[in-house]
């Protein structure tokens, strides 16, 4: 029993030295990022480029916080981590559709790809639900949003608003459109097989579908709802 406690303590005080300093400090990389840089070593592929550059949430056009919102996790601002109906209705969907949608929050992502590996089964989704519980409880969302747009997967290899905005609109991510925005959002959730540059009429259909969510949800304006979350101190 007291080998036990002290591996619990160790393990919590890991998780606190892992999460808590990143509420202020950016993240040059994530686990998803040093996991595809190896695979693209290990198989000698001269055409895999990783682009990644870091920017405040406050020099990223409000359109792309909003459509990833619209698209990804619209109870954002209001759960705490997880959003049991949308787990749901991705299962659901899932069975039945070649397009996996998935019912993962935007904190559950952020957690996913800062400390996690890739793939799909229980240890991971246990380990991932730990670690947004952690984020959840020491981050205020606007940070968890901020996080979460730069450390995205938008395309092979390219990380976060201002990479992909710079590579697919050559325009820095505080100039993108709406239409802009929807599109970016709208590969998010497999952007290996989606393509920002060549969409297909799946990713259109679904740009369409994630502007009609944001005019939905008010435009910019919704994001407000924020600050009325404010910073919740360990």
């Amino acid at each position: 029993m007291r080998i036990a406690w002290r591996c619990a303590i160790a393990w919590i005080a890991l998780s606190a030295l892992l999460v808590v300093p990143l509420r202020w400090l950016d993240p040059p990389l994530d686990a998803f990022m040093i996991e595809a840089r190896i695979a693209a070593w290990r198989r000698d592929d001269r055409h895999y480029v990783f682009r990644h550059r870091w920017v405040a949430l406050r020099r990223i056009s409000p359109q792309l916080p909003l459509a990833a919102i619209a698209a990804e996790d619209q109870k954002f601002p209001f759960h705490h981590g997880f959003d049991f109906s949308a787990m749901k209705a991705a299962y659901e969907h899932d069975r039945d559709s070649p397009h996996l949608r998935g019912g993962s929050t935007i904190s559950q992502q952020v957690a996913k790809n800062l400390f996690l590996w890739g793939g799909r089964n229980y240890l991971r989704k246990a380990i991932e639900a730990y670690f947004t519980v952690w984020i959840e409880a020491c981050w205020p969302k606007r940070r968890i949003l901020e996080v979460y747009l730069n450390v995205a997967e938008f395309g092979r290899g390219t990380y976060g608003a201002e990479a992909a905005s710079r590579l697919f609109f050559h325009e820095p991510a505080a100039r993108l459109t709406a239409a802009q925005a929807a599109l970016l959002a709208a590969v998010l959730p497999e952007p290996d097989r989606d393509h920002v540059a060549a969409p297909s009429r799946y990713v259109e259909r679904r740009r369409a579908w994630i502007l009609e969510q944001m005019r939905d949800l008010g435009g910019p304006p919704f994001l407000r709802v924020l600050h009325a979350y404010p910073d919740r101190r360990l």
